[in-house]
């Protein structure tokens, strides 16, 4: 069984284990959910805050409200928790306009780290480019979430998202078949040549790293990025290592596929792009050499600071 790379929402979070996973057990894979998209924007637009006047802040869904003692409880560690009436006051008294969550892409906590009894908590390892993680809902994450761009909006902030297309959960050679690698394998991931034997580019030092430049990631990155703007209300992206999204093949080239597909996007074109300009493979090093893109961007942008690492599971 594989999940459905362009599922809209997932019935609970993908978690390893092993035996299952051996086992070819169909518990071990998360159920696509098909619901009604229905939502009431209730007239809330898009606060359409101009590039130069935007102040970020970063944060993590969980993180940011789980031990908030201003948040009910049963929404602490949500989509809904931070969008709570005492979580927006704060954040609007910081002068900020728009707020940057880390990764709420589906995403599946590494084998080593589930075998030392650690989390990837951050969310760093996503197994879907469509599904918001259910880690943070209460009943629907997909309707949560939209209450929580909402409410943002309603009060003048913006969300950007920040975004995990370089690689997948699905790790390197030896990692698991969960989705992507049961259906396109060589079109999704680029693949290298090491000691004359075919093997995963690893440019991402997660194991593999995904070809932006093929057609079925191409078509993939740019429907997920849509979806994300149109059904979900979004206001921009942060890309995560988005010197792999500009490698053709083991070079970057900032004329790649993805990035022209970007500029030439009604949509995708528009909005705020932030490009974390570096990965760990040939000259990866990137910061300058993004194209600009649209009117109202803000790519060419290092992040100043990012929490990464591993925490124990609670």
């Amino acid at each position: 069984m594989l999940i459905d790379p362009y599922s809209k929402g997932i019935n609970r979070p993908v978690i390893w284990n092993k035996s299952l996973y051996e086992e070819n057990s169909p518990f071990f894979i998360p159920k696509s959910t098909l619901k009604s998209p229905d939502f009431d924007w209730q007239g809330v637009t898009k606060p359409k805050t101009p590039r130069e006047e935007t102040i970020l802040y970063e944060t993590h869904v969980k993180g940011f409200t789980q031990l908030n003692e201003l948040v009910p409880e049963e929404n602490r560690g949500t989509y809904l928790g931070l969008c709570d009436p005492n979580v927006i006051k704060h954040i609007k008294s910081l002068g900020v306009t728009s707020v940057q969550l880390m990764p709420v892409f589906s995403y599946m906590s590494e084998p080593r780290l589930e075998d030392l009894e650690l989390t990837n908590y951050w969310g760093y390892n996503p197994i879907n480019f469509f599904a918001p993680d259910p880690r943070y809902a209460k009943h629907n994450a997909v309707v949560e979430f939209k209450t929580l761009v909402r409410t943002f909006h309603e009060n003048g902030l913006e969300v950007i998202l920040d975004v995990v297309y370089n690689h997948t959960a699905e790790a390197g050679k030896d990692g698991a078949v969960l989705s992507f690698r049961g259906l396109a394998e060589f079109d999704f991931y680029l693949m290298t040549y090491d000691d004359y034997c075919l093997d995963y580019a690893n440019y991402t030092g997660c194991g593999n790293t995904v070809n932006c430049d093929s057609d079925f990631s191409l078509r993939m990155i740019m429907d997920s990025l849509r979806y994300w703007l149109t059904e979900m209300q979004v206001d921009g992206f942060r890309f995560d290592l988005a010197a792999t999204m500009g490698r053709n093949g083991e070079r970057f080239n900032r004329k790649s596929a993805l990035f022209k597909a970007i500029a030439q996007d009604p949509i995708v074109g528009q909005c705020k792009l932030i490009a974390e300009p570096w990965d760990i493979g040939p000259e990866g090093y990137q910061l300058g050499n993004f194209p600009l893109i649209g009117m109202n961007v803000t790519i060419n942008i290092a992040t100043v600071f990012a929490s990464f690492g591993t925490v124990r599971k609670a």
